[in-house]
C-alpha cells in the first residue's frame, strides 16, 4: 500500500467523523510557541516544521498572556514548553473554548505551578508523568497494518503520559512494563510523549510523520509554500519563519487531503481510557543519581501539602466542606498579605525620603489635612501589581459570597484565578536588597560537569548575577574529596586532573562571594554515586572498603541504610580512628584552602524506624563502649528495654562531641572560620530517636555559627508550617538560623513567594538547593529583586558584620514606615503616633552608635532601647493591626531579627575577639 494511503488509513482510524474539518475551511495559520525551554533546540524544531510542509507562524512565549495574543491561530503547537503561567493557562482555556486545537509534546507544563498543572491536565486530556529510564518502542493502537508502519513507530527515550479525561484516547503506547500511553488524543488536543524536535531524541522522519498526522486531525494540510520560499502571512505580533529548508527527503512529501469515508466504512473508535480518580497523583520521577540529596525525596522533607479545595476537581459541582472553605480562604488571604508586604518593601526602597521619622510624620499630617487617602501612590511600574492586589481582595470576598450561595464551581474558579494572577504579577521588578545570607549549595553533579576553571566560572557568574553571597561548595561527597588530597585515599574520579576547590575559592573571592566547604561527615558511601562511577551497588567507598570496621550496621549487619532510594553506608561516630581521620581531612581543607567556612552535612546517624526494627549504630567499637558503661550489649536492646533511651542518648552524645571537637580544633587554627551544619527541621524528640541529630545543643554551646535547616517544601504554606516553630525565642541562641529552599520542581513564582515568606520571618537569610536547579528565569528575577552580588557587595553579611547588618536592616524598616506615613497609610492613635515616631528615631541612633563603636556599653544600650521599643510596639500598632495584621507581625519579626543579630554580634565581635586582643 502506498505510504500516503497508509497515512490516510491511520487518520481515519484515529479521528471520529464529527471532528474532521475540510482543509479549505481553515483560514488561520498554525501557531508555534517559542519558549525559553525550547530555544536551544529551535533550529531542529524549525527543520521539522518546514519539512512538514505546513504554514506556521511563531509566537514568543514572552508575548503570550491574553487570548488575543493567540486568538488568530486555529492550531497551536507547544513543543516541550515546560513553563506556562496562570495567565497563559487562562488565555489557552478561553481560546480552546472558542474551538482552538493544540498539539503538545514532551514535558509541556511540567514546571507550572500546581493549580495551573491541574488546569492543563484538563485542557490537554493528559499530562507528562515521568520519563522512561531506557529507550522503548513506540507502538500504535489502531490496527496491525498501521502498527507495521516504520515512520510512525520507532525506539526512543520518551515519557509516560497519564490520560485525564473521559474523552482521552490512547493512540500509541510504549512497549515496556505495563505498556503505558505514549500518545494521547482527545477532540481538541494531541499529546506526544517525547521531546519532539530534538535530534538526539528521535529522527526527523518520525517527528514529521506524527506532526502531519496530528495536524490532519484538525483539517490542516501542507501547502508547499515553505518549499518555494514563500513565508506565510502572519498576523501582527507573530513572527514568520525564515530560511526555509529545501525539500530533499522523500518522507517530507506533503500529504494529500484525507478522503472522508462514509460512516458505515469507519472502523470502530478506539476504546476510551478509563478515567483516573480526580485526586490521582502520578508517581514522581526517580531523582538523578548525581543529586547528593536524593534521599530526601523518600524521607520526611518533601511531602507535598494537599492544596485545599482542589481534591474535588476545579469544575466539580460538589460542595466545598467548611474546613476546606476555611483553608482556601486563609491560603488566599496569606498570599495577598505577602504580596502586599513585598509591594510595600519594593516601593519603600524607591522612596528618597530618609529624614527623621517625626519630620516625615509632621509633613504627612500637613499634607493629609482634610483628606482621606485610601490607596498607596505607587510607582508606574508597580501599578499593575497593585491592581492585581485590589482584584484579589475583591475575589476573596466574592469567593466567600459564592460559597454561601452554594455556587461552588464559580467559587473555585474565582479562587484559582485570583491565586494565579497574584503569582504571575508578584512584584519582582524592583530592587529592595537588605543585609542577609543568600546562600546556594553548589552540588557535586554541577561541579563535575565543568572540566576547567573557565567552565566553573560560568556557574559562579550565574550565582553572582542572582545576588548569591555565600556558596556551599560540595567538597567531600561519599568519602571522595573533590580536590587532590594527601589524607583521603582517592580523589573523586570525575575531577581528577584538576583542583575544582582551588578554582572555586579564587572565583568566589573575585566576585565578592564567600565560599564554605560543604562536607559529608558520617555518610561514607552512596549507592547513587556508585552507579555514576560504574561501581558495584554495594561498594563501600574508598575508605570503608579499606577499613570496614570503621562503619556501622543495623541489627542484621546491613551496612547500607534501608529507607532511602539511594542507600548510604555510614561511619561510626564513636570510633576514635574515624574521628581522627575526619578531623585530619577537615583540617587539610581549611588550612590548605582559603575557604571562609566549613559546613557539616550528614552530621547524624542514618534514618531509623524502631517500630520496624530499623536501628543503626552497631559496630564492635560502639557495642563495647556501651557495654562497658551499662553492662549490656546494645544489640540485645529493643524499644521496650529499660535501657533503650540510654542507647539513643549514647549515640546522640557521639555526634554532639564530634561537633564540639571539630569546632574547637578548627577555630584554634582559623578563628575567622564559619562553621555551619545542614540539619533536619523535624520535631526534636522525634529527631533524636530517628537520627540522633541534636542541633539545639550545638547552638546552645556555641559550637556552630549557623544552622542551615533543610525546610524544603513544594508550596509556601508547607514551608511556613515547617519553619515557624523553629523561631521559638527559647531555642534561638547566639547562632544564626538559615532556612533552606528546594528549587527542583518548584515553580519560580513559588520560590519567590517562599523567599518573601522567609524575609518576613525572624531569620537572617536563606539557602537555595541547589545550583543545578537555578533556571535562567529565576536567576534574572533574583538579580532584579535583590540586586546582583556586584551591586550589593557593600551590604554587610550578617555573620561577618552583625551590628552593621542590624543597623542597615532597621533603616530599611524605617523606610517602610516613612513610605506608609507619606501615604497616610499608618494608622495609630495620635498620641501613640508621636511617641512611636520619637522612639523610632532614638532606636536608630543607638544602633548607629553601636556600629561606630562596638563596645559592650553601647551594645547594652542598644539592646535595652530595642527591648523597650519592642515592648510597646504592639500597643502602638493596635489600630494598624485591625486592617493589616500580617504586616504588623512582619514588623515585629524584623525587630526580633535585630535582637538576634545583636546577641550574635556580642558573641562574634565582643566575646570572641577579646582573647585575641589580650594575646596581642
Amino acid at each position: 500500500m502506498p505510504s500516503a494511503r497508509i497515512l490516510i488509513t491511520l487518520i481515519s482510524c484515529l479521528i471520529p467523523l464529527t471532528h474532521r474539518l475540510p482543509a479549505h475551511a481553515l483560514g488561520r495559520p498554525v501557531g508555534v510557541i517559542k519558549s525559553q525551554e525550547n530555544t536551544p533546540q529551535w533550529r531542529s524544531i524549525t527543520n521539522r516544521l518546514q519539512l512538514s510542509g505546513v504554514d506556521y507562524c511563531i509566537i514568543d512565549s514572552k508575548n503570550w498572556e491574553e487570548i488575543d495574543d493567540i486568538g488568530q491561530v486555529q492550531v497551536l503547537i507547544l513543543p516541550n514548553v515546560a513553563s506556562i503561567t496562570g495567565a497563559q493557562a487562562i488565555a489557552l482555556e478561553q481560546w480552546m473554548q472558542r474551538g482552538g486545537k493544540v498539539i503538545v509534546t514532551g514535558p509541556t507544563g511540567s514546571l507550572a505551578q500546581p493549580d495551573v498543572k491541574r488546569q492543563l491536565k484538563s485542557l490537554f486530556g493528559a499530562y507528562w508523568a515521568f520519563p522512561n529510564s531506557t529507550p522503548s518502542t513506540l507502538k500504535l493502537m489502531a490496527s496491525p497494518a498501521i502498527a507495521t508502519r516504520t515512520n510512525l513507530s520507532s525506539t526512543l527515550v520518551g515519557g509516560v503520559l497519564i490520560p485525564t479525561g473521559l474523552n482521552s484516547r490512547t493512540a500509541a503506547v510504549w512497549v515496556t512494563d505495563g505498556t503505558p500511553p505514549a500518545v494521547v488524543m482527545n477532540d481538541q488536543a494531541t499529546f506526544f510523549g517525547w521531546r519532539w524536535g530534538l535530534d538526539e531524541v528521535t529522527s526527523a522522519s518520525l517527528d514529521i510523520a506524527w506532526l502531519q498526522t496530528a495536524l490532519s486531525r484538525f483539517g490542516v494540510r501542507a501547502t508547499q509554500s515553505v518549499f518555494t520560499g514563500q513565508a506565510p502571512a502572519c498576523p501582527s505580533g507573530f513572527q514568520a519563519p525564515t530560511a526555509p529548508i529545501p525539500l530533499v527527503p522523500s518522507f517530507a512529501t506533503p500529504i494529500e487531503s484525507p478522503v472522508v469515508p462514509q460512516p458505515q466504512n469507519l472502523p470502530p473508535s478506539l476504546p476510551p481510557t478509563p478515567p483516573l480518580p480526580l485526586n490521582y497523583q502520578s508517581p514522581p520521577p526517580a531523582p538523578p543519581a548525581t543529586d547528593p540529596r536524593s534521599q530526601y525525596n523518600t524521607e520526611v522533607l518533601l511531602t507535598n501539602r494537599p492544596e485545599p479545595g482542589l481534591e474535588l476537581g476545579i469544575t466539580s459541582p460538589a460542595a466545598i466542606a467548611p474546613q476546606q472553605v476555611t483553608a482556601m480562604r486563609d491560603e488566599l488571604a496569606s498570599l495577598i498579605a505577602r504580596f502586599e508586604s513585598t509591594l510595600i518593601s519594593a516601593e519603600a526602597t524607591q522612596n528618597t525620603e530618609n529624614g527623621p521619622i517625626p519630620e516625615t510624620l509632621n509633613q504627612s499630617l500637613v499634607s493629609s489635612s482634610g483628606k482621606s487617602t485610601t490607596t498607596l501612590a505607587l510607582s508606574p511600574h508597580a501599578r499593575r501589581a497593585y491592581e492585581t492586589l485590589q482584584n484579589a481582595r475583591e475575589s476573596l470576598a466574592q469567593f466567600q459570597e459564592l460559597v454561601e450561595q452554594r455556587n461552588y464551581t464559580q467559587a473555585r474558579e474565582k479562587w484559582l484565578k485570583a491565586r494565579r494572577l497574584l503569582w504571575d504579577h508578584y512584584p519582582t521588578d524592583q530592587t529592595f536588597a537588605q543585609p542577609e545570607v543568600r546562600a546556594m549549595w553548589l552540588d557535586r553533579g554541577t561541579i563535575v560537569k565543568t572540566k576547567s576553571e573557565t567552565e566553573l566560572a560560568v556557574i559562579f557568574d550565574r550565582m553572582a548575577e542572582a545576588g548569591i553571597n555565600t556558596v556551599f561548595f560540595e567538597t567531600l561527597n561519599a568519602s571522595y574529596p573533590i580536590y587532590p588530597s594527601k589524607i583521603a585515599p582517592e580523589q573523586n574520579p570525575l575531577t581528577q586532573g584538576w583542583d575544582p576547590l582551588k578554582a572555586a575559592v579564587k572565583l568566589a573571592h573575585e566576585r565578592g562571594m564567600e565560599i564554605h566547604a560543604w562536607v559529608w561527615t558520617f555518610a561514607a558511601a552512596n549507592q547513587g554515586h556508585n552507579k555514576v562511577l560504574d561501581q558495584s551497588k554495594d561498594y563501600l567507598g574508598p575508605v570503608l572498603s579499606r577499613y570496614p570496621d570503621w562503619g556501622i550496621t543495623d541489627r542484621a549487619g546491613n551496612a547500607f541504610d534501608q529507607g532511602a532510594q539511594f542507600k548510604k553506608a555510614f561511619y561510626d561516630p564513636a570510633n576514635a580512628q574515624v574521628r581522627q581521620y575526619l578531623l585530619a581531612l577537615f583540617e587539610e581543607i581549611v588550612t590548605n584552602y582559603d575557604v571562609d567556612g566549613l559546613q557539616l552535612d550528614y552530621i547524624r546517624y542514618p534514618f531509623q524506624d524502631a517500630k520496624h526494627d530499623q536501628t543503626y549504630g552497631f559496630s564492635a567499637v560502639s557495642r563495647k563502649l556501651f557495654e562497658d558503661i551499662y553492662g549490656v550489649d546494645p544489640i540485645e536492646i529493643t524499644p521496650v528495654h529499660p535501657l533503650w533511651s540510654s542507647w539513643v542518648g549514647f549515640r546522640v552524645r557521639q555526634v554532639d562531641s564530634f561537633v564540639a571537637t571539630v569546632s574547637a580544633q578548627l577555630k584554634q587554627k582559623r578563628p575567622d572560620l564559619m562553621i555551619s551544619t545542614a540539619v533536619f527541621p523535624m520535631e526534636r524528640q522525634d529527631r533524636l530517636f530517628r537520627l540522633q541529630q541534636n542541633w539545639e545543643e550545638w547552638m546552645s554551646q556555641e559550637w556552630i555559627d549557623m544552622v542551615v535547616l533543610m525546610t524544603y517544601a513544594l508550596d509556601t504554606g508547607s514551608l511556613e508550617e515547617r519553619t515557624a516553630p523553629l523561631f521559638d525565642p527559647s531555642v534561638l541562641k547566639s547562632t544564626l538560623v538559615i532556612p533552606g529552599l528546594r528549587l527542583l520542581k518548584v515553580p519560580d513564582s513559588v520560590t519567590v513567594d517562599q523567599l518573601q515568606l522567609l524575609r518576613n520571618m525572624p531569620t537572617g537569610g536563606y539557602a537555595l538547593f541547589a545550583a543545578e536547579n537555578l533556571t535562567p528565569t529565576l536567576q534574572t528575577i533574583l538579580g532584579r529583586m535583590q540586586g546582583t552580588q556586584k551591586t550589593t557587595q557593600q551590604l554587610p553579611l550578617p555573620y561577618r558584620q552583625p551590628f552593621k547588618a542590624s543597623n542597615e536592616r532597621y533603616k530599611a524598616l524605617q523606610g517602610e514606615w516613612r513610605f506608609l506615613l507619606s501615604q497616610n497609610q499608618l494608622k495609630m492613635n495620635p498620641t501613640a503616633l508621636q511617641t512611636w515616631a520619637k522612639q523610632s528615631d532614638q532606636l536608630g541612633e543607638v544602633l548607629a552608635q553601636l556600629v561606630e563603636n562596638p563596645s559592650q556599653q553601647n551594645l547594652t544600650k542598644a539592646r535595652g532601647t530595642l527591648n523597650q521599643f519592642r515592648g510597646q510596639f504592639g500597643t502602638w500598632m493596635t489600630q494598624q493591626q485591625e486592617n493589616h495584621p500580617y504586616q504588623v507581625q512582619v514588623w515585629e519579626n524584623r525587630l526580633a531579627t535585630l535582637e538576634k543579630l545583636l546577641v550574635y554580634g556580642e558573641r562574634k565581635i565582643l566575646r570572641e575577639r577579646q582573647p585575641a586582643t589580650a594575646a596581642r
